[in-house]
């Protein structure tokens, strides 16, 4: 039993009301009772407190609603630090992707460590749902619930695996036996989250990308969401290599494919979908991708951070939403903060659009929380409201970053970030409080995950198409002292 918590007097609160809308409230207590929100009403000095609760002086508080991170790959991503951040090739438009997913895989011990180090930076930054797309291992679930986290798990399947025999040059190895033997293993997987005692693990049908699953597994894969009431979701316009490829194969650009074999709906999410048909970088002849992700009502995962990186981005976030398309947020890549990927997703917009009114503090917050819930089916995440679920962040208005505190929402999402969130509760338990995860344990990941990259950049020369090992792959960002 948890037991109830009261966040009595909060300075500020970013709380849903009736109109369905964030707005700020002041001097509120909110209580949370049986993993829900019992109440939120005016502070009253002269009430007493509650019997039996554990009460939070709010005054030096802002409380928010528990963030929804809708794409993410904690079991590897940690392990690209020092080695992505600059990678990429020039022929396949920057993207390393190919290159990347050839030459580089984790152990299973660095699989795990890498997890759980991406776990608890998803906390320091004020998630409470994840969507963990992964290939599945183990110990993978283990270490979801250990979190506290509310976690979809979509253990990734595919038919074919990409390769390289030159920088111009991405082929695709199939193997449609292993596709249905992992399609399979995934449903088991899919099945054992939910039935996780916690009640906080769920499944997510996840056929990898566009490009390697046929049609007819997509097709099984969205009805299979559909009749067992699941999420689904796929990488769909991440790389020009990729449009280039669905266009050869099927004469239409992959977003146009998916819509004409039914993959486009309210329970699909695009993971990316930024190299659409009118994007500059693909300039297609026609216009109709934006229309038809809106049309159909898929969401989009919007991850700016990995294509950033190589000069890159969607065009544009206002756009997209302003067209309506639902926007969720995703950390594709580490660092796993999804309060800097708000601020790089306004940054980004603007930029591209030379017009400040493209993205709003506003409209990203609410695409980080309501537009993440509502891909996931969820009315009861991602808002303070009374009977909504009890995921909670607690941001600490006397960090130096968040002074002062005119407009505390956008002094966390431009200054402070991570550095100012003391406290995070899923269901009304505490996972995160003063810089420590309360239930995960970190203590051993990073000397492990080291050792596993350390491993993985040696053995690289066994699968690289030029026989190279990390380091030529990606070299260290100064040269070494002689």
């Amino acid at each position: 039993m948890i037991t109830p918590l009261l966040i009595r007097n909060s300075a500020w609160a970013v709380v849903w009301d009736a109109a369905g809308r964030h707005v700020f409230g002041r001097d509120l207590d909110i209580l949370l009772r049986d993993g829900r929100i019992e109440r939120i009403s005016p502070h009253d000095p002269s009430s007493a407190p509650e019997p039996g609760a554990e009460v939070v002086d709010g005054r030096g508080l802002l409380v928010l609603p528990g963030l929804v991170n809708i794409h993410t790959h904690p079991t590897t991503e940690p392990g690209y630090r020092g080695v992505r951040e600059d990678h990429g090739v020039p022929e396949q438009g920057m993207s390393g992707l190919f290159e990347r997913s050839q030459a580089f895989r984790l152990d299973e011990a660095g699989r795990e460590a890498a997890m759980r180090l991406a776990y608890a930076e998803l906390m320091s930054s004020g998630v409470t749902s994840v969507v963990d797309l992964s290939a599945p291992f183990p110990r993978w679930l283990t270490v979801m619930a250990e979190s506290g986290l509310r976690s979809w798990a979509g253990p990734g399947y595919a038919a074919a695996r990409w390769g390289m025999s030159a920088p111009q040059t991405v082929t695709w190895m199939w193997n449609r036996e292993d596709a249905s033997r992992q399609f399979e293993a995934a449903k088991q997987v899919m099945r054992e989250a939910e039935a996780h005692p916690s009640g906080r693990l769920s499944g997510i049908v996840f056929p990898a990308q566009i490009d390697t699953v046929e049609e007819e597994m997509l097709r099984e894969g969205v009805a299979y969401a559909a009749e067992t009431g699941r999420p689904f979701t796929t990488h769909i316009a991440q790389a020009i290599v990729e449009v280039q490829e669905m266009i050869r194969r099927h004469g239409v650009t992959p977003i146009q494919w998916a819509a004409n074999i039914g993959l486009l709906t309210p329970r699909t999410i695009l993971g990316h979908a930024i190299f659409v048909d009118e994007h500059p970088s693909v300039r297609w002849h026609t216009s109709r991708d934006v229309g038809l992700m809106a049309e159909h009502g898929a969401s989009v995962a919007h991850c700016p951070s990995p294509f950033a990186r190589y000069g890159e981005h969607l065009r544009t976030f206002g756009s997209y939403r302003a067209r309506g398309i639902r926007i969720g947020f995703g950390t594709d890549v580490a660092p796993h903060n999804l309060i800097e990927e708000m601020r790089t997703a306004l940054i980004l917009a603007r930029n591209a659009a030379r017009d400040l009114a493209a993205a709003t503090t506003e409209g990203v917050f609410h695409a980080a929380t309501i537009g993440g819930a509502e891909a996931l089916g969820r009315d009861d995440l991602g808002r303070l409201q009374a009977g909504a679920a009890a995921d909670v962040v607690l941001v600490d208005l006397h960090h130096p970053l968040m002074a002062p505190p005119r407009d505390p929402l956008r002094s966390l999402i431009y200054h402070a970030a991570d550095r100012a969130v003391r406290r995070v509760l899923v269901a009304g338990e505490t996972v995160w409080a003063d810089g420590c995860p309360t239930r995960l344990d970190v203590t051993e990941a990073a000397g492990i995950l080291a050792e596993s990259q350390a491993r993985m950049l040696r053995d690289a020369c066994g699968r690289d198409y030029r026989g190279r090992d990390g380091d030529e792959i990606a070299p260290l960002s100064l040269p070494m002292l002689t």
